[in-house]
């Protein structure tokens, strides 16, 4: 099981080792990993070398490190999404062939805040429409989602059960989003959210923030969604120009 040595580093192919491993099934979701000493013995490394190999592959989200308990492997991501198409989490979760259903928490008509104001480019006089649920997938909590819409663009058109909010515009109001622009930060244990999606203390999460506009470039949706990372995975494609 040692590493045989080729032109890379050492750690780059204990990563790969590793990856190959878990693949395999030697090492399961979830499942604890050797202790760093047995491990590195096993693969004819260093503890420095497992070290680096580990921290990388922990970055990765591949595996999970519990001080004091151990190292997991980290469950696969059941949705996966390019973070370049814009798709409602209904719609992803319909691809990974599961049901998506909604917890309804809330809904409230309030005033603008001042990032309101500059996201929406409304007034001090216009309200907002702040819808707050929890998607789930075959009736597991996955997602929080925290919606805003001025007020003057839903009225009449909200209902509890719809699923998708891009639905709900496109069909009560004919505004249909064409894109968005978002930003996406991993976070740890939240002390509200965590508990409402059934999280580990260890389970990170994925916030993504978008601003919807649509087909006439204005400003329509603002969207705060948690993401359980050990559910979702996000990638990007970048291109060379």
């Amino acid at each position: 099981m040692s590493i045989k040595s080729d032109n890379r580093h050492l750690y780059l192919q204990v990563i790969d080792h590793l990856k190959q491993d878990i693949e395999n099934g030697i090492y399961k979701e979830r499942e604890k990993l050797p202790s760093e000493f047995d491990l590195a013995k096993q693969l004819g490394v260093s503890r420095a070398t497992l070290r680096e190999a580990l921290r990388i592959l922990e970055e990765e989200n591949v595996i999970i490190r519990r001080h004091g308990v151990g190292t997991f492997v980290n469950a696969k991501p059941l949705f996966t999404s390019g973070i370049e198409q814009l798709s409602s989490v209904t719609d992803m979760i319909l691809q990974a062939g599961m049901k998506p259903g909604t917890i309804f928490l809330s809904s409230s008509t309030i005033g603008p805040t001042e990032e309101d104001i500059r996201r929406f480019s409304c007034t001090m006089d216009e309200e907002i429409v702040v819808i707050e649920r929890v998607r789930t997938a075959n009736g597991e909590p996955v997602v929080y989602c925290i919606d805003k819409v001025p007020d003057k663009i839903l009225t009449g058109t909200f209902s509890h059960e719809q699923e998708s909010i891009f639905n709900m515009l496109e069909n009560g109001t004919s505004r249909r989003i064409a894109y968005a622009v978002a930003s996406i930060e991993p976070i740890g244990y939240h002390e509200k959210v965590s508990p409402i999606l059934e999280c580990d203390p260890e389970t990170a999460l994925l916030v993504l923030k978008q601003m919807h506009f649509d087909e006439m470039d204005e400003p329509i949706l603002y969207s705060v969604n948690y993401f359980r990372a050990d559910k979702f995975s996000f990638q990007v494609l970048r291109k060379r120009i």
